[in-house]
């Protein structure tokens, strides 16, 4: 299988952030955002997607973690997207459940070159503030990973889905979220023998 690798650099006034994806690797990574809980969460996620993860990043995390976190999340968009490249072969589609202890999560998605993320519970209704704690939890709360999700889907072009079963702990939640995307993307972005060319009638993605 051929490594498939996105590697992005990104320098703002308010963040500096350099970023490498191997989406066929063996869940090694390296994170040092400055949020903690960040580097946690995207540490879950190379794990059990077995993506090959470094990031290096620097912001302005004594005003607060929302510039950190936006940013990124866009750089690992842009890392997805590059390492995906032409998308042939690919499987397109991923899903995954998810429990940790009492929380469990579910994540659908589709590589499908059309950004949106949907966040339900998992009967699909709407999520009411008793649903979910935005109490926060070291610093990062729902909204930072909300706001984490949106920038990420916007650069890779990815149809996200993702229903929550209601918990009390936050750390729970975000964390099977995290490991229930790395799952989805793992299966969405392998490589299948039995697909020719690029996976949609469309012959683009």
């Amino acid at each position: 299988m051929r490594n498939r690798i996105g590697v992005v650099k990104r320098k703002t006034t308010e963040t500096d952030i350099s970023l490498s994806l191997n989406i066929d690797g063996k869940g090694n990574s390296r994170i040092d955002t400055g949020v903690g809980f960040l580097d946690h969460m995207l540490t879950l996620f190379a794990r059990h997607g077995l993506f090959d993860l470094e990031v290096k990043a620097r912001g302005d995390i004594h005003v607060d973690i929302h510039h950190t976190n936006e940013d990124v999340g866009i750089a690992l968009g842009e890392a997805l997207n590059k390492a995906l490249k032409d998308r042939r072969g690919i499987s397109r589609f991923g899903w995954a459940y998810v429990p940790m202890e009492e929380a469990l999560c579910r994540v659908v998605l589709d590589i499908s070159g059309r950004p949106l993320v949907s966040l339900t519970l998992l009967d699909g209704t709407s999520i009411g503030k008793s649903d979910v704690p935005s109490v926060q939890k070291d610093g990062y709360s729902f909204k930072d990973a909300e706001h984490f999700l949106v920038s990420f889907t916007r650069q890779s072009k990815i149809t996200l889905h993702i229903g929550f079963g209601k918990s009390s702990d936050l750390h729970h939640l975000l964390e099977a979220l995290f490991k229930a995307l790395g799952l989805a993307l793992r299966q969405a972005t392998r490589l299948d023998k039995e697909i020719k060319g690029v996976p949609s009638s469309k012959g683009r993605l």
